[in-house]
């Protein structure tokens, strides 16, 4: 029996629930969540959770947009330029300051909270919060590492916190034209890649955070982000160039490099070292003080192609050039790893790429559609730079790609997700082998048989075998042959890498769908997001699946189906114009 939505999109874009539903918000510095029973979370980019500020419950109807929401009697707005919101209509009942800056944390002594006039003061010794009563209902609360930047914050009007939040709902706005579900979705989307771009104390650039539960230790990850910043080569370049200098600075000499950079404030980085290099298997995991979970397979890769997406789209290759050692090195290394001189690189028997809970080997999809794209960066934009070893990566993206059949295409037309022929091979079909179809790894024509088969057995709408009716798109089928090579969420049917729906897997699928010119794009574009509005999540999930519930809000690399937008909006345009969406 269909069940009401707790959530609904409107025609102007935002969203509506009679319902207070936990509100996930985040900027270039303050971010936090608004719960049900009116106590709203405050944390700092670079420091931690800051404080807790109880508030009377509201009441609805809620219209919920990017960092905004509003009900008849009161409103949350969420600035750009300084780490401050505004309450409108509140009614304050308590104030506490964090005693940890992160669960990991060491445990503090609380501070009690000083008055001064209208104003109250949650001190921690990572940060200052202040609340400040500016009468006729209006709240204005600034958080900061330091006294001076919160009082930067304070130094706003209420009326310019409203603007900028606004003026930011009218920047996610990608597809004002489109019918409600996809004016909304597109507008989330924008909203979770825009905002995963976060600042420092003093403005400059500090990263792009994977999501909002990504904070502490403050990192920014070389997967999360290359899928995050692709609508960002659209929306803020410069980001995207930051972005790059500061994933050199985790890549080791011999081109080997971790899941993530960390990049914590003074407070938070005793707090994460201390914690790092006394508890054993972080200590294993984390091998560097800079390091969030040291030698992924897929991280270097993913640092190659952020170049050359870059370079395409600016046409600025002076990254490449600065870089040019580094992305030498991982050249070195992946070949290092092509075990049957096939061009094709084996990933050694762990769980460190995208699938961090299953322990892939050998062959990988996912990996090699990362490395020949990596292969052809560095053959077509590195010819200027070392055009001897710009030729070896094109030759060896020849000899890969003749040698891809062979090792992982399936009898039924679609690629294993990874093996080995002569040891197990798990032939399941998986949504992140279309790393092959984006990069050309593989031929039109395959691509779109590739594309058939995900159409019919990833679509939950098209696959009656997995039980739970139409709910989105799995991101693999059926479910891992061998148990011994998944552990924790993964080891369960339909969770996490073991099926569940992961949006911005979902987005890379909507965008070969309009790449190569197939209808059904709007599917995983937008069942994500009914779902979400289903259950009444608020913003962009990591991932989700019946009967398991979500991963965490304002995923940034959601972003995905932002970035199709933006690439393919005149197909998408005309699809609105011609009325073919809901």
């Amino acid at each position: 029996m269909q069940t009401m939505p707790m959530a609904n999109a409107r025609p102007d874009g935002l969203v509506e629930s009679t319902l207070p539903l936990q509100y996930a918000f985040m900027a270039p510095r303050l971010q936090g969540d608004l719960f049900p029973d009116g106590r709203l979370e405050v944390s700092l980019w670079g420091c931690g959770r800051m404080a807790n500020v109880f508030l009377e419950p509201w009441t609805g109807p809620f219209v919920y947009a990017p960092n905004r929401i509003t009900t008849k009697g009161q409103s949350l707005h969420v600035a750009q330029s300084a780490p401050v919101l505004v309450i409108t209509g509140a009614a304050i009942k308590a104030i506490r300051p964090a005693r940890r800056c992160a669960w990991w944390g060491t445990l503090t002594q609380p501070q009690k909270v000083t008055r001064k006039g209208a104003r109250r003061v949650a001190t921690t010794p990572w940060g200052v919060t202040i609340v400040e009563d500016r009468g006729a209902g209006v709240v204005v609360i600034a958080a900061g590492a330091s006294v001076a930047e919160a009082e930067r914050g304070m130094a706003l009007p209420a009326e310019a916190i409203i603007a900028e939040a606004n003026a930011y709902i009218e920047r996610c706005d990608l597809l004002p034209a489109a019918p409600a579900l996809m004016r909304s979705m597109a507008i989330q989307s924008a909203h979770a890649c825009l905002s995963s771009i976060r600042r420092g104390q003093d403005g400059s650039f500090l990263g792009l955070a994977a999501g909002q539960a990504y904070s502490a230790p403050t990192r920014t990850y070389y997967r999360d982000g290359y899928w995050t910043l692709q609508a960002l080569l659209f929306l803020d370049p410069e980001a995207v160039r930051d972005q790059i200098d500061l994933l050199a600075t985790g890549i080791q000499p011999d081109g080997e490099a971790p899941s993530g950079v960390i990049l914590t404030g003074p407070e938070q980085g005793l707090e994460w070292e201390k914690f790092r290099t006394t508890t054993p298997e972080y200590k294993m995991e984390h091998l560097r003080p800079t390091d969030w979970w040291s030698d992924h397979f897929d991280s270097p890769l993913f640092f190659i192609l952020t170049i050359g997406d870059y370079i395409r789209t600016t046409g600025d290759d002076a990254a490449l050039v600065k870089h040019w050692k580094t992305v030498e090195a991982i050249f070195r290394r992946y070949l290092g790893f092509d075990k049957a001189r096939n061009g094709l690189p084996q990933k050694p028997r762990h769980d460190r790429d995208w699938a961090d809970n299953v322990y892939r080997h050998g062959y990988v999809a996912y990996d090699l559609g990362l490395w020949v794209g990596a292969l052809d960066v560095i053959a077509k934009y590195g010819v200027a730079v070392d055009g001897k070893l710009a030729d070896e990566a094109r030759q060896t993206a020849v000899k890969a790609r003749a040698s891809l059949d062979n090792v992982l295409l399936t009898p039924a037309g679609w690629y294993a997700d990874y093996g080995t022929k002569q040891d197990f091979l798990e032939d399941h079909l998986t949504l992140d082998s279309l790393t092959l179809l984006r990069f050309d790894a593989v031929s039109e024509d395959r691509a779109k048989t590739v594309l058939a088969h995900v159409s019919a057995l990833l679509e939950t709408r098209n696959n009656p075998k997995q039980p739970y009716g139409d709910w989105g798109v799995m991101c693999t089928w059926p479910p891992f042959k061998r148990s011994a090579d998944t552990r924790a969420k993964s080891a369960f049917a339909y969770r996490y890498h073991n099926g569940s729906d992961w949006p911005y897997l979902s987005g890379l699928y909507a965008e070969q769908r309009l790449k190569y010119g197939l209808d059904g794009w709007d599917y995983p574009m937008l069942r994500w997001w009914r779902t979400s509005l289903e259950n009444g999540w608020i913003g962009s999930v990591e991932y989700f699946a019946p009967p398991f519930g979500r991963g965490s809000l304002l995923q940034g690399w959601t972003g995905m189906s932002a970035a199709a937008i933006l690439e393919y909006k005149p197909q998408i345009e005309a699809a609105i114009a011609a009325g073919k969406l809901e």
